[in-house]
């Protein structure tokens, strides 16, 4: 590393693309934590329910026929279906038109 050859933060920082205090906090981690400091630290806030593949699962079933008796998919009659079919273990009707808006589809 540049700094064990007598190089000063300041030049670090720049040869390497951070700001002086980001190398600073690394620096003083990487001395508390070793390589574990390189890691993510634990996220606050409520853990992911739905992954990535069940999302892709639900966007599929919205661009695939509707049930009889519907013209179109709705919000409400995807997210009941796609739990019926075990494709997640619940999903609101909030949180499917939240996944559809990432994955960009039109209205459904």
């Amino acid at each position: 590393m540049a700094l064990d050859s007598r190089g000063t933060f300041k030049a670090v920082a720049q040869q390497v693309g951070l700001s002086f205090p980001t190398l600073k906090k690394l620096c003083t981690r990487y001395g508390q934590q070793q390589l574990g400091c390189l890691g993510d630290a634990p996220r606050p806030g409520r853990p992911i329910e739905i992954t990535g593949e069940e999302r892709a699962r639900i966007t599929a079933l919205a661009c695939s026929t509707p049930p009889e008796g519907h013209d179109r998919w709705g919000l409400r009659l995807l997210a009941d279906k796609a739990v019926e079919l075990g494709l997640c273990q619940h999903l609101s009707h909030v949180h499917a038109r939240t996944i559809l808006k990432k994955m960009n589809c039109g209205p459904i």
